[in-house]
């Protein structure tokens, strides 16, 4: 039998099937990433001369810095830097007190359930498929009674609010698996509530905060519609200033600064899938999705 299990074929035709599905796969999503990356660092000339995917003669920084620097974003010539921290002042704050808020929801809504918590979570889970566009108006009303118009903390909130909705449906969702037993014997002990929640719930909350996290991080940071709809023109976060840059009919159209803008643009949630992607899946496949 050992000799069997040793003489038995590594690879076999569906398994060699699947990988090379998977490797179409891959190449197929990476495709335009690699169009960007290497339009990015090529000269006007090159991009004329060439094709899509040949590799520039030089590889160029000179998009990059001007996409940074200099780049015309409508009628201000100052690249797209101001706008790639106005996107960090806004998804920071955005993804931290949101993802603590649901993280606090999650624990009221399994742990100390009240008359009509199963119906208040069902309707705070409207919010999960309540499209932009239809809290577009009462939004932008709420702003201005708050004096909240066109400000970084308006934008904030807005995000705060919508992600609320999705953070609370995974925390909850993970707390369900956590057992009840564990809050009862503190609560008979004389635990209070911000005292089980500071050091029984939050010590095993590590996977799902970086399921949210991630989540959250993406969304805010992705987000175009409530930022060109409740930013004013120093809180732009840097989606809608990559659309103004691409979108621009002034000068000669340049590619290369096009792509290496989006390229910016797309940095961080790259560097965050990269380095926290498996604890992402790990959160997930932990309980993020149980319930």
């Amino acid at each position: 039998m050992a000799e069997l299990s040793l003489n038995k074929p590594r690879f076999t035709i569906g398994r060699l099937f699947v990988y090379a599905t998977l490797l179409l796969g891959v190449l197929f999503y990476l495709m335009p990433l690699l169009v960007m990356l290497l339009t990015s660092f090529k000269s006007m000339d090159d991009i004329r001369s060439g094709n899509l995917l040949a590799l520039p003669d030089a590889f160029l920084f000179d998009a990059w810095i001007k996409a940074w620097s200099s780049a015309c974003t409508g009628v201000a010539c100052d690249g797209v830097q101001g706008y790639f921290w106005n996107s960090f002042q806004i998804t920071i704050p955005a993804v931290l007190i949101s993802t603590f808020l649901g993280a606090l929801n999650g624990y009221v809504l399994t742990k100390w359930k009240f008359r009509g918590s199963d119906l208040f979570f069902g309707l705070m889970l409207f919010g999960c498929f309540i499209p932009f566009q239809v809290v577009i108006l009462p939004m932008a009303q709420t702003l201005g009674w708050l004096g909240l118009a066109n400000t970084t903390t308006g934008l904030v909130f807005v995000h705060i609010v919508y992600g609320m909705s999705f953070t609370t449906l995974f925390f909850r969702n993970f707390y369900v698996a956590v057992p009840t037993e564990l809050v009862n014997a503190a609560r008979i002990d004389g635990a209070g509530f911000f005292t089980i929640f500071w050091r029984i719930i939050l010590p095993l909350s590590g996977p799902i905060f970086v399921v949210c996290i991630i989540w959250q991080f993406t969304q805010v940071w992705n987000d175009f519609l409530f930022g060109v709809v409740y930013s004013g023109g120093d809180t732009k976060p840097i989606t809608v200033a990559l659309n103004n840059l691409v979108n621009t009919s002034t000068g000669v159209k340049e590619y290369n600064v096009d792509m290496a803008a989006a390229m910016i643009a797309a940095l961080p949630t790259l560097i965050v899938y990269v380095l926290a992607g498996k604890y992402f899946v790990r959160g997930l496949t932990a309980g993020a999705v149980k319930g």
